[in-house]
């Protein structure tokens, strides 16, 4: 008997594969069939209806392990980059005012000079020779007031006795006026003189640093000559100034940020390098706009105690003009490059991992600035970004920075 149902067995189940595919995969029809198919003694042993068999359940999915970092909330600097170059606030070339020939040279090459140090002297034994004529023509032309006074006091007492008449008077008055007149001329012809011998010492009208210098002792120098190179060419290099161009539609954040108490901070970093050379403010914005390059001239004003500017270099300028505030920051791995733009993986609240498409603003220091696509405080995936999938559940593994440290990786962040 057992043996029997066995055969029965295997043949219902080869004979339900049959019907089951006659009847287009109905099992029910297929059963119905095959019961009654087989003879009463056999069919009796089988059920009335077909029970399916229980659905199996769904193997849940395995869990991911992801490093998650909350997404931060920051005042964003408004920062714009030009390209600029650094140039003196004054720069002079060293003439002589008068002819001479030079007698001592005091200038070097590259010297740092101050305001009023002597830098050449001139022969001037003429000058002081012509100075003792005239202080000799002065003490006689005062001794000849002094006399012409005398004479018209006594003509005026002898008029009052009517011992001279008018005309005495008139003459000797004229004469004390007339040498009243010589002793300031001589005076002014001494002044002028003495200026003249001033102009022989020659010395450094600023503060800078001294050019190269082109005229040593022993030569003959022409006052007053426009032409050619002068002696040496002074420099200031405290403080100094980057000249940069911005665009038109920057004009009003830059007239906003000129007429702050504390105008916009400017840095200034070498072509190539990222280290900060200087850090000054904003110090001018030109009155008009450049019509041909449709753009906007600038300064800013470096105080330059290091000396780590120069006048001439070639700068890449930074300046902050406003503040963005509450921008969304994340860590610039957690943004990822797709087809359709970048994209960031986020885990809901209830351990589910979504993608997000996001908008970079700037990014820099590891850091990104995003407009949208993630809020404050959600966590986005930093790493284990390779087995995230839309909708997986994830066990988080929180890989968060100190406040203070997220925050100046924030203040590091600007939008370009």
């Amino acid at each position: 008997m057992t043996r029997l149902l066995l055969l029965l067995v295997a043949a219902l189940g080869t004979g339900a594969g049959v019907m089951v595919y006659r009847h287009g995969g109905d099992s029910r029809a297929a059963w119905e069939t095959t019961r009654s198919a087989l003879p009463p003694s056999l069919a009796q042993h089988l059920p009335l209806a077909f029970t399916p068999p229980p659905p199996k359940a769904p193997a849940a999915p395995p869990r991911v392990t992801v490093g998650t970092v909350a997404a931060g909330s920051v005042d964003l600097p408004l920062t714009r980059t030009a390209v600029g170059w650094i140039e003196p606030i004054a720069t002079v070339v060293v003439r002589p005012r008068i002819d001479g020939v030079i007698t001592e040279q005091l200038a070097r090459d590259g010297q740092m000079v101050k305001a009023g140090e002597v830098l050449y002297r001139l022969d001037d034994r003429e000058l002081r020779a012509q100075i003792a004529r005239n202080e000799a023509a002065l003490a006689r032309d005062e001794a000849t007031r002094t006399r012409t006074q005398n004479d018209m006091r006594r003509v005026g007492e002898l008029l009052s006795r009517n011992s001279a008449s008018q005309a005495q008077f008139d003459l000797a008055a004229a004469e004390a006026k007339v040498a009243a007149a010589n002793v300031e001329a001589a005076k002014a012809a001494l002044d002028a003189d003495r200026v003249r011998l001033d102009y022989t010492t020659i010395r450094a009208p600023i503060a800078g640093r001294l050019g190269t210098v082109r005229v040593t002792a022993g030569n003959l120098v022409k006052g007053n000559e426009s032409a050619g190179t002068g002696l040496v060419t002074i420099t200031q290099m405290k403080p100094l100034r980057a000249t940069f161009s911005l665009p038109e539609r920057e004009l009003d954040r830059l007239r906003e940020a000129l007429a702050r108490p504390q105008t916009a901070p400017v840095r200034v970093f070498s072509s190539g390098s990222d280290a900060v050379l200087a850090t000054g403010r904003l110090s001018f914005v030109d009155s008009s706009v450049d019509q041909a390059s449709g753009t906007v001239t600038a300064w800013a004003l470096f105080p330059n105690e290091d000396e780590r500017l120069w006048p001439g270099q070639y700068v890449r300028v930074e300046i902050d003009l406003g503040r963005r505030p509450n921008t969304v920051t994340v860590p610039q791995v957690a943004v990822q490059p797709g087809q359709d733009g970048s994209y960031a993986w986020v885990v809901r609240p209830d351990g589910i991992i979504e993608r997000r498409a996001v908008e970079v603003l700037s990014a820099a220091g590891g850091v990104a600035a995003l407009t949208r696509g993630v809020r404050a405080g959600e966590r986005v995936v930093v790493e284990g970004q390779a087995r995230a999938r839309e909708g997986l559940a994830v066990v988080e593994r929180p890989q968060d920075v100190p406040p203070d440290a997220q925050a100046a990786a924030g203040q590091r962040t600007r939008i370009e």
